[in-house]
């Protein structure tokens, strides 16, 4: 009975080294981006990524725990905003801090979860033209420690992360692209009342003032 004892504390004792050695040999470099397209400009989706009030619109963590205490710098817009966030397990407690705000093109910010566990992350939102289009990208990047090679193992990070990220972006979306729609209609309705205008002063010009319906027509 002692040596099957002794048999299965070896073989647990070798499954945990060879454990901790192919921990110890992953990566230490994390990456995990997922991309959306997006039928609007990237003046259309910058304020969605360089704005906290505008980022919570999208937060895919925030419908995880609608009560979570959140905390904005008086300044939320651009670099040096910050957002604070405390919740339930699987929200956690952190931080985030933009650090480069380039405008049209990319926001970068400093990540700091405190719990459940701390890590650094650098978190990145890339737009990018394409076409009438625009491509969004979700970067995440985060040097590992031997614990988070270690959890690596036992959960695919890329899948976990991902799928979050897929969702904000999902949500995302439709937000940027309603925006786009009631720029373009703006935009419709300014040309249309400058050619309008325009018109009513060609006819003034060449001396044929308008009737009084013609005019309000044209303003119409």
């Amino acid at each position: 009975m002692k040596n099957v004892i002794l048999g299965i504390v070896g073989v647990v004792a070798v499954g945990a080294l060879v454990f901790l050695g192919a921990a110890a040999m992953q990566p230490s470099a994390l990456h995990v981006e997922r991309s959306v397209l997006i039928a609007a400009t990237p003046a259309d989706v910058f304020p969605y990524a360089n704005d906290f009030e505008q980022w919570q619109r999208w937060n895919p963590w925030r419908d995880m725990d609608p009560s979570q205490k959140e905390t904005f710098s008086e300044n939320k817009v651009g670099v040096g905003a910050w957002y604070t966030w405390e919740g339930n397990d699987e929200v956690g407690k952190g931080r985030m801090t933009i650090r480069e705000s380039v405008q049209d093109q990319k926001v970068v910010e400093d990540l700091h979860f405190i719990e459940p566990f701390e890590s650094k992350p650098v978190v990145t939102f890339t737009l990018a033209a394409e076409g009438d289009k625009t491509k969004v990208t979700w970067g995440f990047d985060n040097e590992q420690d031997f614990k988070g090679k270690a959890f690596g193992m036992v959960m695919d990070m890329d899948a976990m992360l991902g799928a979050d990220f897929q969702r904000g972006l999902d949500k995302l979306k439709p937000l940027a692209e309603t925006t786009a729609m009631e720029r373009v209609e703006a935009e419709r309705v300014a040309a249309e009342a400058a050619a309008n205008t325009a018109a009513s002063l060609a006819v003034a010009a060449e001396g044929g003032a308008p009737a009084a319906g013609e005019t309000a027509g044209a303003v119409k």
